[in-house]
């Protein structure tokens, strides 16, 4: 894309009061955005207001200084050696999957590995899922992600901490060649900042062996508005939508009602009747979300064409769990008190401290607040 016509698709998407929608609404009406600013006024008021078309007259405040740095920025490359794109809603690389949904972004910037482009998100899933999960949910949405990397799926996800996090560094962990995308993180800011920073580090791997992607202009700061709005896009790259963890109020149920909206499916994983956090994921079942057990399930229910294998890590995962003749049998994945596993086990408490404590170690147990223990799955 040469300097003039980045710098008409910018004065569009930068235009105060001219959003996605009404940006859609000018293209269809006058063509590219260099035809839209060559309109007279009274044209433009056929289609929007007097307050648009007046500021569709002025160029946006700045707008000099964003193109130069967004030249900049494209020019450059990061210390990963990611290269830097922007796609408009008239690109032939613009992602099919988007143009389908009721609101696709007029521009998206995108950071990754060089071969990798939008057009390869035929096979893929979005995990979302909650910023403050258990530790089983946490060890169950890596496990996942790691099997959808393993079954050539690319994961998508928010970079966001908790059920995010552990889902891009899942995909990462799978096997798979440099030709294969592993996953997509949807941001909510400019793709020259990134959050939270404690991911920068997370961020340049995505970098490395998938995309990181923005609808945002450069300089955007982590405004609250800007992460409910960007879970569209990550629904609408998918072809579906996995919710592994949320409460009732979870931003992941937003995503959800958004993939079912754009008529792509929606799963969730269970969880125990006593968490907080598996509350949004019952809810989304009784409203007909599939439940989810193992990746096997999501993998039949989108007919994705994979190995045998693909589910040989959640499987794994089961049987490291597994040790019928010791604690482990009687320790369930919901959360437990201390004197409730005496009750049941009929061990003293200096002994079954201690056997907990083996077994924290090895990362089958969890401690939790309250003086409260639950299993975990190991990947």
């Amino acid at each position: 894309m040469g300097r003039e016509d980045l710098a008409d698709w910018l004065r569009l998407a930068l235009t105060p009061g001219i959003g996605n929608a009404t940006g859609r609404k000018l293209l269809a009406a006058f063509g590219l955005p260099s035809q839209v600013f060559t309109q007279s006024r009274d044209a433009l008021l056929q289609v929007v207001t007097d307050a648009q078309a007046h500021a569709l007259q002025q160029l946006p405040r700045d707008f000099e200084e964003q193109i130069r740095w967004t030249l900049d920025w494209l020019q450059g490359t990061g210390a990963d050696g990611a290269t830097r794109r922007i796609v408009t809603l008239g690109d032939p690389g613009y992602p099919a999957s988007l143009l389908e949904t009721a609101d696709p972004p007029l521009m998206l910037y995108l950071l990754g590995a060089p071969s990798f482009d939008l057009t390869q998100l035929d096979r893929s899933i979005a995990m979302v899922g909650s910023r403050n999960p258990t530790a089983q949910g946490e060890q169950t949405a890596r496990a996942f992600a790691r099997a959808f990397g393993e079954a050539g799926i690319a994961v998508v996800s928010g970079l966001a901490l908790g059920i995010d996090g552990a889902a891009h560094n899942g995909a990462l962990e799978a096997g798979g060649g440099a030709d294969r995308l592993a996953t997509v993180a949807v941001v909510g800011t400019g793709l020259d900042r990134v959050y939270p920073a404690r991911h920068r580090e997370l961020a340049h791997r995505i970098a490395g062996r998938g995309l990181i992607v923005s609808e945002y202009p450069l300089g955007t700061p982590p405004l609250n508005q800007n992460f409910p709005q960007r879970n569209r896009i990550i629904a609408g790259l998918s072809r579906g939508t996995l919710v592994v963890e949320a409460a009732l109020r979870s931003g992941s149920l937003i995503t959800a009602r958004l993939a079912a909206e754009q008529g792509r499916e929606v799963f969730a994983i269970p969880g125990s009747i006593h968490s907080p956090q598996s509350r949004g994921c019952h809810a989304l079942i009784r409203q007909g979300a599939k439940l989810v057990e193992s990746v096997g399930d999501v993998l039949e229910e989108l007919r994705f064409d994979t190995p045998a294998s693909a589910d040989a890590r959640i499987e794994q995962t089961e049987a490291a769990t597994t040790d019928e003749s010791g604690l482990l049998a009687d320790l369930s994945f919901d959360p437990v008190s201390l004197d409730s596993l005496c009750a049941r086990t009929g061990y003293g408490a200096a002994e079954l401290q201690a056997r907990l404590l083996e077994l924290e170690l090895e990362g089958r147990v969890a401690r939790l607040p309250g003086g409260l223990f639950q299993r975990v799955a190991r990947g």
